[in-house]
């Protein structure tokens, strides 16, 4: 999925990311419904009632991504503790998992593939993904 919105386009290199990825696919109804939260919550971040300059949106159908351009106000401990809180809810209300770290995600013939680490290493060891594997890359 490309993402194409001017906000995201004027952020600068420098812009402070945090990426969540989901055990699972959303389905198009979820997709729009999360995405739709997601701006909606950027829209609102604040940091010591300081409005942040933020972005979001849904990447691939699983990966839910924050952006703060920090050059007018910084995100700060309370207002990460924010963003948390809102992918918590999300969490609960799609019943996935935003935090589970060992999951891998990568570009395979037919989209995006996610993984847990047991898997991927015997995908890995059985010559199903290797070096030319494509990243997942917006």
């Amino acid at each position: 999925m490309l993402v194409t919105d001017t906000l995201y386009e004027a952020l600068p290199d420098t812009t402070r990311v945090w990426i969540y990825q989901s055990n699972r696919p959303f389905t198009q109804e979820e997709g729009v419904e999360i995405t739709a939260l997601a701006k909606q919550f950027a829209q609102r971040w604040v940091s010591h009632s300081q409005q942040l300059r933020a972005f979001a949106t849904l990447l691939h159908d699983r990966f839910l991504v924050l952006m703060v351009d920090e050059s007018n106000a910084g995100a700060s401990g309370c207002s990460i503790d924010s963003s948390v809180a809102f992918v918590k809810a999300l969490q609960a209300k799609y019943e996935v998992d935003f935090f589970d770290r060992m999951r891998f995600s990568f570009q395979g013939e037919d989209g995006v593939k996610t993984l847990s680490r047991m898997d991927f290493s015997q995908w890995y060891q059985a010559g199903k993904i290797g070096a030319e594997t494509l990243k997942v890359h917006s």
